[in-house]
């Protein structure tokens, strides 16, 4: 057995501020060793994502009590029967959805849409239908999207492991397992822009920030940013946003569809609301895709004008993981961010420890932060 401290989550719905009702608990909790086609990772960053925050708030209920964090980066400390295809001593990134390469997702070269790993992720289990978590008293814990990453160990599935490049930083690293693979695939994968085309992001979070970067390096012109927050529209400009837009201004619509030309060629919605989806949705111009990686709750729905849908020839797209092979994507965008076409960097916010995580949840709903990464000291 294997002792770890972990960030617990054991009921939703706490009262804000977290750091002062401090929904998640740093506990001493054991790790199985891994099990056939397992892997145990010293967890080196994890990314703070409004996934997290989504469970600790109950908008995304999930199987409690869970130890939570599923962006991350980390070394392969020891390797299950089976994994050949890794050493200890490698460095790994997290991808949140593990793919079987089995089911007929997997098999049509889509394994963000896995339904083994939907179902584990569901069920709070690895892939492999273990839970390999335990609290002090011996009960199991769930582990979250396979990977329980605020933590200084985990015990993951191979399946949801990316092998990375062993000088790439840490906290750099740990981003591209969501916020990059999510923002950045649902413009490339799921939207297939083109240079040229008009790219309007709506929601600056990390993903939509991500999803900016993105655009600009699939030369997308003009590329528009829409937010509530003037700190994100003012470091979306600096990436290169050529214009932002206020999303309260009663005329953002108009505005956007002005910026573009009347109307963006493509429109992703970042934010997880279904008035940010309806405003994307009106930006976009006749014959134009708009793309939602956004998770609201999940009894939320969106009206769409069937006569437009049809009749202008739009398209509306759901972007899981951004549409991402992993295996194929991570090493690609790494290699764009090493070229400077991609400054995954840019997004990171600071560095926290474990020991402020629920303070760091704090400035992630307060909307202060693109991406917080807890660094395991």
């Amino acid at each position: 057995m294997i002792q770890t401290r972990a960030a617990v989550l054991r009921a939703i719905g706490a009262a804000r501020p977290y750091a002062d009702s401090r929904p998640l608990t740093i506990e001493t909790v054991t790790l199985d060793p891994p099990d056939p086609g397992e892997v145990l990772v010293a967890i080196k960053a994890a990314g703070l994502c409004h996934s997290d925050l989504s469970v600790i708030n109950g908008d995304r209920p999930r199987p409690l009590p869970m130890a939570l964090g599923h962006e991350a980066a980390g070394v392969v400390e020891a390797l299950g029967e089976g994994v050949n295809d890794l050493m200890i001593g490698d460095h790994v990134a997290m991808v949140f959805m593990p793919s079987c390469g089995h089911c007929d997702p997997c098999a049509g070269g889509r394994p963000a849409l896995c339904e083994p790993g939907a179902a584990a992720n569901g069920k709070g289990e690895l892939l492999t239908g273990h839970r390999a978590l335990h609290d002090a008293a011996g009960a199991s814990l769930n582990h979250h999207l396979g990977c329980s990453a605020f933590a200084d160990r985990a015990v993951v599935s191979r399946r949801s492991l990316v092998k990375i490049d062993p000088d790439l930083p840490f906290e750099i690293a740990a981003l591209f397992g969501c916020a990059v693979l999510t923002g950045v695939g649902a413009v490339v994968n799921t939207a297939g822009v083109r240079p040229g085309q008009a790219v309007v992001v709506v929601g600056l979070g990390g993903v939509g920030l991500a999803s900016v970067l993105g655009a600009l390096a699939a030369g997308a012109s003009p590329v528009v940013a829409v937010d509530l927050n003037p700190d994100k529209l003012a470091l979306a400009a600096s990436f290169g946003a050529v214009r932002t837009v206020d999303a309260p201004a009663p005329d953002a619509v108009e505005q956007v569809r002005a910026l573009t030309n009347g109307g963006a060629d493509v429109a992703l919605e970042m934010a997880g609301s279904v008035r940010a989806l309806e405003a994307a949705w009106k930006m976009t111009r006749r014959g134009g895709t708009t793309v939602t990686a956004g998770l609201p709750p999940p009894d939320a729905a969106l009206a769409v004008n069937i006569v437009n849908l049809v009749g202008e020839e739009r398209t509306l797209k759901g972007s899981y993981i951004g549409t991402c092979v992993p295996s194929r994507d991570i090493p690609r965008y790494v290699a764009l961010y090493r070229d400077g076409r991609l400054p995954v960097d840019r997004l990171l916010s600071g560095v926290i420890g474990l020991e402020d995580i629920n303070a760091g949840f704090d400035r992630l709903h307060a909307g202060e932060v693109a991406r917080l990464v807890v660094e395991m000291r």
